[in-house]
């Protein structure tokens, strides 16, 4: 089963994906997801330049010695870029092995360990009873998971606050939008949010908040002691987590459970946090090396009863939720998958088995990842130029978006 071809496909249906496919000499073909949001073409780049010439004629069948080719042989280790290619190559592999076998992908990965894979969706408002009326919204469609975020007075904008509730997308064409920030204003106004999710709606939710890297270690301590009281399943990117060791400033301070890890690359990004136990969820998702990699990540965070819950944006496409759910249904320490809806064009570009149902995804029982790309629908949806946003405190110093 060698390999005869690779290409890579850009298409823009509603937002920009970059699509690997690897063809067999038997006739097979497999997909994996290459698309690094704001930096798309860098990464097609890479692999159209650097990785398809030495593909052609390996044995697609091992994943592994073609994973540590592009991750050793490569020499320079590591970064979004890389990753992100060696991603796209190892998820197409995997998706090739389980259509030779006639099995759906979790077979390979060692079977199903539950019946189906819990998901969060995306509430958001621009007040705080907006917002908890979309947390309404998703709970009545099955949800047991619903992530919150809402304005916070005083900012005209807020990350996670868009006017299309089910599709959003913060990456805009044209040059990068700057947003407004202030983390004083946003530490008062957080803690009223989850007292009234909790008051409205009880304890059963499951409720979840994003930080998005824009506090420090002290601060996020702070807001975790502030939201005990309404039991989150997680605070995720309270800080930047470059430095690891600033978690054990937010672990000393505050049992609220603490989530990381969406632009991880490597283990190594998690190393300190896992095995000093100052996280609860590990967000990387297969963008991070594929399978072959997140698999052995998962591992190590199982030893430390760190759980994983990994980035499901829109700014990965359709592929990587099919492997990701059969990845998840297939490791022990699974938490929650991020779930957030794709749009209508983006879902006919790529057809896929994969479903929802009463708060649970499932991958389906095709051979694969279960995800195709339609090629032809493809082209009529070309690549254009779209940054996420960058932003800056009020008093115009640039900060975390």
């Amino acid at each position: 089963m060698r390999i005869r071809d690779a290409k890579v496909v850009i298409c823009c249906p509603g937002r920009n994906f970059v699509t690997l496919k690897i063809q067999t000499d038997d006739g097979i073909y497999g997909l994996g997801d290459a698309t690094l949001n704001g930096r798309e073409l860098a990464v097609a780049a890479y692999l159209t330049e650097h990785v398809v010439p030495c593909l052609i004629g390996k044995d697609a069948s091992r994943t592994e010695d073609i994973w540590q080719y592009l991750y050793r042989g490569g020499y320079w280790r590591r970064g979004p870029v890389t990753m992100t290619a060696i991603a796209a190559v190892d998820v197409a592999l995997w998706d090739i092995k389980a259509k030779a076998l006639q099995t759906p992908l979790y077979n390979l990965l060692g079977g199903r360990v539950r019946d189906g894979v819990m998901v969060y969706g995306h509430a958001n408002g621009r007040d705080i009873d907006e917002a908890a009326d979309e947390v309404g919204k998703y709970l009545s469609q099955g949800y047991l998971a619903v992530r919150a975020q809402c304005g916070i007075p005083g900012l005209p904008t807020t990350y996670g606050v868009s006017k299309d509730k089910m599709f959003y997308e913060p990456a805009e064409a044209g040059l990068p939008v700057e947003n407004s920030w202030s983390t004083e204003k946003y530490l008062g106004h957080v803690p009223k949010l989850f007292e009234r999710l909790r008051s409205t709606y009880g304890d059963e939710v499951h409720l979840l908040h994003d930080g998005h890297h824009r506090m420090t270690p002290i601060q996020a301590a702070h807001l975790g002691k502030q939201l005990e009281p309404y039991r989150l399943f997680w605070l995720e990117d309270a800080v930047t987590a470059e430095l690891q060791e600033g978690f054990r400033i937010i672990r000393q301070h505050t049992t609220t459970p603490l989530a990381v890890g969406e632009v991880f690359d490597t283990v190594w990004d998690t190393k300190t946090l896992i095995s000093e136990q100052l996280i609860d969820y590990l967000r990387m998702s297969l963008r991070g090396g594929g399978i072959t990699a997140l698999r052995k990540i998962a591992s190590f965070a199982d030893i430390y009863h760190v759980q994983m819950g990994s980035h499901g944006a829109t700014d990965l496409s359709p592929v990587t939720m099919g492997a990701a759910l059969h990845f998840d249904l297939s490791i022990s320490n699974f938490g929650v998958q991020e779930y957030m809806h794709h749009s209508p064009e983006t879902l006919e570009v790529f057809p896929h088995a994969y479903s929802f149902v009463k708060g649970y995804m499932h991958p389906g029982d095709r051979p694969g990842h279960g995800v195709d790309l339609d090629e032809s629908l493809a082209a009529k949806f070309p690549y254009q130029r779209a940054y996420l946003p960058v932003n800056r405190k009020l008093d115009g110093t640039l900060w975390n978006w």
